[in-house]
């Protein structure tokens, strides 16, 4: 048998598997607990903690922790609590390795005050986020699918949907590996590492400690990479069937315009799905599912140094809940 099998089986044999999930900050680890988050970044003097009650609309608007449509809702949540995170813990960086702040960034710092300033943005952030996502995985497969159709004019809608998700998949991978080429972001990619190895060893109920989480594996099936990657493969899925249905299949915009209209209902639909896997783990099909998003992790996280560790470690005992097993997945 395989190490990597063995490695597998036994990230199986978890006691429970909880809710509780990070982020890899600049220097530092952002935990989510049921109640609240922990954001626990290494600076020159030692570590810093920032612990903040979580506040969820769907607690003042319960329809919308309905299924299907609380996964838009949690995403956008996770996106815009992640980028308020980076931003905190860049601001913690030494000064001679912060750089200079941008001319709109300096712009938004010279009209607004301090906290204003700073929810702008991270309020542009997140819309150039998203505008990059769009142009990448969107626009750009369906402008490369546009080609393939003029030099194969007869392509069917279905072979179309499917080299354009070939090319979605293939810009995805790419992506990932070009910045992990960048030094920041491979020490980024260790926290992730930290953080799968932390929880790993909390869902194995063994003392929180660097050299028990030091052996876990850092491939964690519950990850925002599986979830990325997921939506990359059931987006391939849901076009193809809806495209087909379509009389103008060729339109470039038609294409386009349907591909954005989706959106939300292939983040929903990816949602259920991985609450549904992360829940039955055990089960062959699940493990078959989690696999791609697993094997994704080869990119999206590095092994930690002890450092590292310790720094998952402290966020994630902040956000551990008073009542045993209320975090449960």
């Amino acid at each position: 048998m395989s190490k990597q099998l063995k490695q597998e089986q036994n990230d199986q044999k978890v006691c429970f598997r909880t809710s509780i999930g990070g982020q890899a900050l600049l220097e530092g680890i952002l935990m989510r607990g049921p109640l609240k988050q922990a954001i626990v970044c290494r600076t020159p003097d030692g570590l810093v903690e920032k612990v903040e009650e979580l506040h969820f609309v769907k607690d003042k608007y319960p329809i919308l922790g309905l299924p299907l449509i609380r996964g838009v809702i949690t995403f956008i949540d996770s996106m815009v609590k992640g980028m308020q995170a980076l931003t905190y813990s860049a601001d913690l960086l030494p000064i001679e390795e912060q750089g200079e702040p941008d001319k709109i960034d300096q712009w938004i710092e010279a009209h607004f005050s301090e906290e204003k300033a700073k929810d702008i943005v991270i309020g542009v952030a997140v819309v150039l986020g998203v505008a990059l996502a769009v142009g990448l995985f969107v626009l750009l497969p369906t402008l490369l699918g546009k080609l393939c159709l003029r030099l194969f004019p007869g392509m069917t809608s279905l072979t179309l949907s499917l080299a354009e998700g070939v090319f979605r998949i293939i810009i995805f991978i790419v992506y990932l590996w070009a910045v992990t080429r960048m030094d920041d972001v491979a020490r980024m990619f260790a926290y992730h590492g930290a953080e799968h190895k932390t929880i790993f060893c909390y869902e194995k109920q063994l003392p929180l400690t660097v050299e028990n989480v030091r052996i876990q594996s850092r491939f964690h099936p519950r990850c925002g990479t599986s979830f990325l990657f997921n939506v990359v493969i059931i987006s391939i899925l849901i076009f193809s069937a809806v495209s087909s249905l379509l009389t103008n299949w060729q339109s470039f915009w038609l294409r386009f315009l349907l591909h954005l209209a989706l959106l939300p209902v292939i983040v929903s639909l990816t949602y259920e799905l991985n609450r549904w896997v992360g829940r039955h783990e055990d089960l062959w099909i699940c493990r078959i599912l989690a696999a791609p998003g697993k094997w994704m992790q080869h990119l999206t996280t590095n092994e930690p140094d002890d450092s590292m560790i310790e720094c998952a470690i402290r966020s994630l005992e902040l956000v551990i809940p008073e009542t045993q097993g209320s975090d449960a997945w």
